[in-house]
C-alpha cells in the first residue's frame, strides 16, 4: 500500500533526499563519521552550513544586504525575538489572519508587559473564523513604528497572502513557515523573513531567519541567544546549531535546485493544488471554507463533507487506505490536505479518486 503523508508538519520529505541521507548516515564525505557526530567547528560542517546558505540565497534571490541565520527554537521563538531586537521603545503592527498570526500577536502583548513596546492589532479576520485575509488600512500606520508583521500562509485555515499590504514605508516582517520555497516572494520587499524548517525545508529543529542588515539591533538584548546581531556576527555558531537539520536542509535545497528552482516548484505546486481545488469546487458534497479564491493557500487545503459524522468516516477510511494525517486541525475540524513541495502529484490524483468514491457511497 502506498502511503501519502498529508501532515501539516513535520511533513513529507523528498524520497531522494532521505535516500541520500541514509547512504551518508554512517560515513559523511569519507570522514568516517556521521554528520550527527561532526563538530560544528569542523571543516566538513563549515562546508555544509556555508553550502546551505549559498543554495538558499540562490533559490530565493536573497540580496547581499541580508543575513541568513540558522537558529533554533522554532518560529514561535521569533514571536519574542522580533520585538526584543526590533521594537523596544516603539510601536509594531500585527495583521492577524489565522491562528499563528494570533499567537504572534498574543506573545507580543505578553512581552509588552515587561519591555517598553506597543503591539497594535492592525487588522484581523478572527470574527469570521479566519475565512479570508483582512484588508490593511495604511493610513492607520505610524511611519515611525518598527514593523508590520504578517503570516504569509495560514496552515490551519488554508489562506495565504500573495499581494503584500501597503505599510506606509515600514518593514514587513513575515512568518513564512508554511510556504517558504513553495511560491516566489521578492525578499527585498521584506525587512525580515522567518520560517520553521519542518514543512518545506527539512526536519523540525531548524529555524531560518533572513534579516536586512540595517535591522540588526544596535544594542544588546535580554539574552545572547535571542540577539540577532550576535547570531549574525557568529555565523549562526554562537552555540552548537542543529547540525543534522542544517545538513538535511542543504540536501533539500540541492533537490529543489535540481528540480529547476523556485519558479518551477511554484508552477508544480499551483498545478497540484488546482487539481484538488477544482474537484472540490465542482462537487456538491465537499466544500472549502476559504471565502475568496484569491486567498487560497497552495500549501494547505482544508475541506469538509456535509456533516461531522461523515468527516469522521472519511478520515477513518482514508487512513486505512494510506492517506495519512489528513484530519484537520483540532481547532477547526474537517480535513486538511497539506501539499508541500515534496508531496507527489500522484498523491493528489489518488486522493481525488478516493473522494469521488466516498461521495458516491455517502451522498
Amino acid at each position: 500500500m502506498t502511503i501519502y503523508n498529508f501532515s501539516a508538519g513535520p511533513a513529507v520529505l523528498p524520497k531522494s533526499v532521505l535516500k541520500k541521507a541514509q547512504a551518508e548516515l554512517l560515513d559523511y564525505n569519507h570522514s568516517g563519521m556521521s554528520v550527527m557526530e561532526l563538530s560544528h567547528r569542523s571543516k566538513e560542517f563549515d562546508d555544509i552550513i556555508k553550502g546551505a546558505e549559498s543554495l538558499l540565497r540562490d533559490l530565493m534571490a536573497i540580496p547581499d544586504n541580508y543575513k541568513v541565520l540558522f537558529l533554533q527554537g522554532g518560529a514561535s521563538t521569533q514571536f519574542s525575538m522580533l520585538p526584543l531586537n526590533l521594537a523596544q521603545g516603539r510601536k509594531a503592527y500585527y495583521v492577524v489572519a489565522g491562528s499563528w498570526g494570533k499567537k504572534a500577536y498574543t506573545e507580543a502583548v505578553k512581552l509588552s508587559q515587561t519591555i517598553p513596546f506597543e503591539p497594535i492589532l492592525l487588522a484581523s479576520s478572527e470574527e469570521t473564523a479566519y475565512d479570508h485575509i483582512p484588508q490593511v488600512d495604511s493610513a492607520k500606520i505610524d511611519k515611525d513604528a518598527a514593523y508590520v508583521h504578517i503570516t504569509t500562509n495560514n496552515t490551519i485555515e488554508g489562506t495565504a497572502i500573495y499581494n503584500l499590504p501597503e505599510t506606509n514605508g515600514l518593514p514587513i516582517v513575515a512568518d513564512m513557515s508554511s510556504n517558504i520555497l513553495a511560491v516566489r516572494y521578492n525578499v527585498a520587499d521584506f525587512g525580515l523573513i522567518y520560517a520553521g524548517a519542518q514543512k518545506n525545508i527539512g526536519p523540525a529543529g531548524v529555524t531560518i531567519v533572513i534579516i536586512r542588515d540595517d535591522l540588526l539591533n544596535k544594542e544588546p538584548v535580554l539574552s545572547s541567544m535571542l540577539d540577532y546581531r550576535i547570531q549574525a556576527d557568529s555565523g549562526s555558531l554562537y552555540n552548537t546549531p542543529p547540525t543534522y537539520g542544517i545538513y538535511m536542509a542543504k540536501l533539500v535545497f540541492e533537490w529543489l535546485q535540481e528540480l529547476g528552482g523556485l519558479d518551477e516548484m511554484e508552477k508544480i505546486n499551483r498545478e497540484k493544488s488546482s487539481l484538488l481545488y477544482d474537484f472540490i469546487d465542482q462537487s456538491d458534497f465537499y466544500t472549502n471554507p476559504v471565502k475568496k479564491t484569491s486567498d487560497r493557500s497552495v500549501a494547505n487545503i482544508p475541506f469538509v463533507t456535509p456533516s461531522k459524522d461523515l468527516d469522521a468516516k472519511f478520515i477513518a477510511e482514508a487512513d486505512a487506505l494510506g492517506f495519512k494525517n489528513i484530519k484537520g486541525h483540532r481547532s477547526v475540524g474537517g480535513m486538511r490536505a497539506s501539499l508541500y513541495n515534496a508531496f507527489p502529484r500522484q498523491g493528489v490524483l489518488d486522493l481525488i479518486d478516493f473522494m469521488k468514491k466516498f461521495e458516491q457511497e455517502n451522498q
